[in-house]
């Protein structure tokens, strides 16, 4: 990618087949001087007194991933979390398989978990331990409410969304709202409050015709255009097509507009590609449609990824984990003492680099893949620092096998036990 490097003394040298955001070069090498990368080129230009031994065939070198919506793992949640080393538990359980910049997730919750959670989140990205926050709620449809609790969803509060900033200390990054909620969309309303607190508003677990959707994006794509603080230029969308009214011909309803936005370069589409939320062909023809710079994969994971099956918490609810796959348990409402029953899917409980790997596996280049886990999200994020094996970024790498396995994790210079 450069010209043969000049001084590698003192610099550590990673050797593999590189993943850039543009192209997979064999059998090159990563300088790394410090937390940044500082050359990036053929293995055979780097002086044999500097130069690894060549890996075993394939072994691949990816930058770090970056997660924007993620709850918990390790046995920890984020929504539940009260100390710091829970927080640090959820988040190394991640950057130990490969995920070198997490945003926390919180869920929908009372106005005082809201803000006792975010501060102590906030307290987390200070410590370097998370890059951001995320808040999954408070106003979303309780029609499309998934794996949260309808009763503690409320009304569009430009009040509320003022407070978790404040609690935040600048460190939210997007909030999830549902455009048909009174007072998400208006005038003084919590899209412009949550642009004007340097966050970006994600449309998701919403009920809302494509017109209201259109709408919603509009304006959060305009106030975006001309907030000097803006993280990025785009809105997202709250993993596409889970917890929103279906996609119908005669009722496109938000997927079509979602899509149709993403297509457009104003929107940036979250996708679940885990293998249980979406389809390997849904997943395949949204990069196809959109682009892997305008789709970014997360995991939405909770407490159990990296745990065995059992039972574990999100926020209030209660979720059971069998075979891979973690879902509410519910009581059936109209027979009192019956038992429970499993639910809606509640999150995941994949790592990025597992859903990296099952988006390969259903078709998308594997360049395309990673662009969309690792350099967009950092773009959403407002870290082009991140996210990408190039000259002048923070070297976070990831190295695995042919087969996406995690072998190493290098983060910000330093690798990761």
């Amino acid at each position: 990618m450069t010209n043969g490097p000049s001084d590698l003394t003192g610099a550590l040298v990673v050797r593999g087949d590189v993943v850039t955001p543009a192209e997979v070069l064999p059998d090159a090498a990563v300088a790394v001087r410090g937390d940044r990368i500082v050359w990036v080129g053929a293995a055979d230009d780097v002086p044999a007194t500097h130069r690894p031994p060549r890996p075993a065939p394939g072994t691949l070198v990816l930058p770090g991933l970056v997660d924007l919506h993620c709850h918990g793992g390790g046995g920890a949640s984020f929504p539940d979390a009260t100390t710091p080393d829970e927080v640090r538990r959820a988040a190394d359980e991640h950057l130990r398989h490969g995920t070198t910049t997490l945003v926390a997730s919180l869920v929908t919750a009372p106005r005082d978990v809201l803000l006792a959670r975010t501060a102590l989140l906030a307290d987390a990205v200070d410590a370097g331990v998370v890059a951001g926050i995320h808040l999954e709620g408070p106003f979303l449809s309780p029609a499309r409410c998934g794996a949260q609790h309808p009763d503690d969803m409320v009304p569009g509060d430009p009040g509320l969304v003022r407070a978790v900033a404040a609690a935040a200390r600048g460190h939210l990054v997007t909030m999830t709202v549902a455009p048909e909620v009174a007072g998400v969309v208006g005038d003084d309303d919590v899209l412009r409050a949550l642009v004007e607190a340097g966050a970006l508003p994600s449309v998701g677990h919403t009920d809302a015709s494509a017109e209201q959707t259109d709408a919603a994006i509009d304006r959060a794509f305009d106030l975006l255009a001309t907030s000097p603080g803006a993280r990025s230029h785009r809105p997202t969308a709250t993993h596409l097509f889970n917890g929103m009214r279906p996609l119908h011909h005669r009722d496109p309803g938000p997927v079509a507009a979602c899509l149709a936005a993403a297509a457009r370069g104003e929107l940036v589409v979250e996708l679940v590609a885990d293998g249980t939320h979406l389809a390997p062909a849904t997943v395949r023809s949204v990069l196809d449609l959109v682009g892997a710079d305008a789709a970014v994969l997360v995991t939405d994971a909770m407490a159990a990824a990296g745990m065995p099956d059992g039972d574990y918490r999100l926020g209030p609810m209660a979720v059971r984990v069998a075979d891979g796959v973690a879902r509410l348990l519910e009581h059936d409402l109209a027979e009192p003492g019956a038992a429970l029953r499993v639910g809606a899917i509640a999150g995941g409980v994949a790592h990025l680099l597992d859903v990296v790997r099952a988006t390969v596996t259903a078709g998308v280049p594997l360049v395309a893949a990673v662009r969309a886990a690792s350099s967009t999200p950092a773009q959403v994020l407002g870290r082009p620092d991140l996210g990408a094996v190039l000259p002048d970024h923070r070297a976070d790498l990831l190295v695995t096998t042919p087969g996406l396995e995690p072998t190493r994790v290098l983060r910000a210079g330093a690798w990761v036990a």
